[in-house]
């Protein structure tokens, strides 16, 4: 019974030691995605100019690098709201090269957040367009009341004895 017991127990012991080489590996992505957002957080408390020497900075090391890194790290800059250049149209379009298909297993922490700012600025995008149509409908609406006011008095007018 012991022994049964003290086996049970090394089997438990090792099948724990089976997570053991992740928790010390050297694991760049995650380092890669404290990076990424430590550097947005810089960016965002940057005055107009030196955000604009970041992102240039940016856009060249893209230029050259093309590494998925570069990318999000572009990109991110690119979809900050309340920055002078913010284009997030243009950070979905460099994004999506990233973004793993739906129910990829074990996915690079990196492409996982370049998912998670991907669906975030692409619901943005969703929300800048409703609300753009929104405003058209109302302009559409308030021209037809005004049109229909316009009726209204012409009959009012006519009604009137001379």
């Amino acid at each position: 019974m012991k022994t049964f017991f003290a086996l049970t127990v090394f089997c438990a012991a090792l099948a724990g030691c089976n997570h053991l080489p992740a928790l010390l590996s050297d694991d760049s992505d995650s380092r890669e995605v404290a990076t990424l957002i430590a550097t947005a957080h810089k960016f965002a408390g940057l005055q107009g100019e030196d955000q604009k020497k970041e992102l240039n900075a940016a856009s060249q090391s893209f230029s050259k690098d093309r590494s998925p890194y570069s990318r999000a790290r572009l990109a991110l800059l690119l979809s900050l709201p309340g920055t002078a250049y913010t284009d997030e149209a243009r950070a979905v379009t460099l994004l999506e090269p990233l973004v793993p298909p739906p129910g990829t297993a074990n996915v690079a922490p990196l492409r996982q957040f370049a998912a998670l700012v991907h669906a975030d600025v692409g619901e943005r995008l969703r929300e800048q367009r409703r609300s753009a149509q929104l405003r058209e409908q109302t302009g559409q609406m308030k021209e037809q009341l005004d049109a229909l006011r316009a009726i209204e008095r012409s009959i009012i007018e006519r009604g009137k004895p001379k």
